[in-house]
């Protein structure tokens, strides 16, 4: 069951999720709090394991990373050990940026991104290496519509959504 968090820390971690830039005298003030306020605020939803740290986005395709493709894989095998070993697998090639075990007709989904068609070519060489898969296919992705989208949690936690 889901921790109980106020409508407070529910506009913090939507505003994080948007600038996690923002200082803490810039949130506290945003919010409406005094700094030590937030602060204690801050160390209750980082205890509580709901705030895991910090990122930067990166705009992948300035580093030439401009292909993203959507790998399905389905199995036959579904046993524990294989599913651990196939998670430390995937999680030995950076192209793989998140991985998803699926229910439906497909098993798992990979989102992979790569240089450029010889870029996802060698890390599906990698993928495939040493593991026994009935099908694996990927999906192209032409256009990002809507990406690393911050999720509005003051609305969807909160019960406005």
């Amino acid at each position: 069951m889901a921790a109980k968090f106020d409508s407070i820390d529910l506009r913090i971690l939507t505003m994080l999720q948007k600038d996690g830039s923002l200082t803490q005298r810039d949130l506290a003030e945003a919010i409406g709090l005094s700094q030590n306020a937030l602060w204690r605020r801050m160390q209750g939803l980082q205890a509580s394991g709901v705030v895991m740290g910090s990122r930067v986005t990166v705009d992948l395709r300035a580093l030439g990373l401009d292909l993203t493709v959507f790998v399905m894989i389905k199995t036959r095998h579904h046993s524990r050990d294989w599913l651990e070993s196939f998670a430390r697998h995937v999680a030995t090639i950076p192209e793989v940026v998140d991985c998803f075990r699926i229910g439906g007709e497909w098993d798992y989904l990979l989102k992979v991104v790569a240089r450029g068609m010889a870029g996802y070519d060698a890390c599906y060489q990698k993928l495939i290496t040493g593991f026994d898969f009935d099908t694996v296919t990927g999906v192209f992705a032409m256009e990002a519509l809507l990406e690393n989208r911050p999720v509005d949690v003051a609305r969807l936690v909160g019960g406005r959504g």
